[in-house]
C-alpha cells in the first residue's frame, strides 16, 4: 500500500486490493477537515486505514466520503469504511443512496456480473446507515476548510448513478 502526495492538500492512496497493487486508489484530501473520495471495495478498507494513519489523519477528521458510483471497487467498503469513522457522512448520487442503505441487491447483481473470484476478492459491501448519506445534486459544493471545496459533478455513462468530484 503506496501513499503519494499530489497536491499540497491531496494524496492517493493505493488501497490494493487483494494485493493487487496500483489497481484502485482512494483520494485523501486534507483541509481544516478531511474528506476521501472513494472507498474501493470492502477488502481494501484496511488498506486505506492504513494509509489515513501514515497520513496522520484521525478518524474523527473524517468528515465526508464521496462515492463516484456503488460499483463494488469504487464504493463497496463505504459500509466498512463508516465503522471506523464516526463523523464521516457518505456523499452519493441520490439514485444509488437506497443500493447503500440495503446493499443485497447490489451484491447479488455484483454477484452474477462479476463472478464468483471477484466478488470474494472485493468483499460484500455492508450497509450504510440512512441517516449518515448526503444525496448530493449536481453542482453542490462541499467545503472541507483552508479553501478546499469539492464540487459534484452528475457524470451519468459508466453507471446510472456516476457523479464526479472537481476540487
Amino acid at each position: 500500500m503506496n501513499v503519494t502526495r499530489l497536491e499540497e492538500h491531496i494524496f492517493l492512496v493505493d488501497v490494493s486490493p487483494g494485493g493487487l497493487e496500483n489497481f484502485i486508489a482512494s483520494y485523501v484530501l486534507k483541509g481544516k477537515q478531511v474528506a476521501i473520495v472513494e472507498t474501493g471495495p470492502t477488502s481494501s478498507v484496511p488498506n486505506l486505514l492504513s494509509g489515513l494513519e501514515r497520513l496522520s489523519v484521525r478518524p474523527e477528521d473524517v468528515a465526508y466520503v464521496a462515492v463516484t458510483h456503488i460499483h463494488l471497487d469504487h464504493g463497496g467498503g463505504v459500509g466498512t469504511l463508516l465503522k471506523n469513522l464516526p463523523e464521516a457522512k457518505v456523499i452519493v448520487h441520490p439514485a444509488a443512496a437506497p443500493h447503500l442503505v440495503n446493499p443485497q441487491k447490489l451484491w447479488q447483481q455484483s454477484s452474477e456480473v462479476l463472478g464468483k473470484e471477484i466478488t470474494e476478492l472485493y468483499g460484500a459491501p455492508e450497509p450504510v446507515p440512512a441517516e449518515r448519506i448526503i444525496a448530493a445534486a449536481d453542482g453542490m459544493t462541499v467545503d472541507i476548510g483552508n479553501n478546499v471545496r469539492l464540487r459534484v459533478v452528475e457524470t451519468l455513462g459508466h453507471a446510472s448513478h456516476h457523479q464526479s468530484y472537481y476540487e
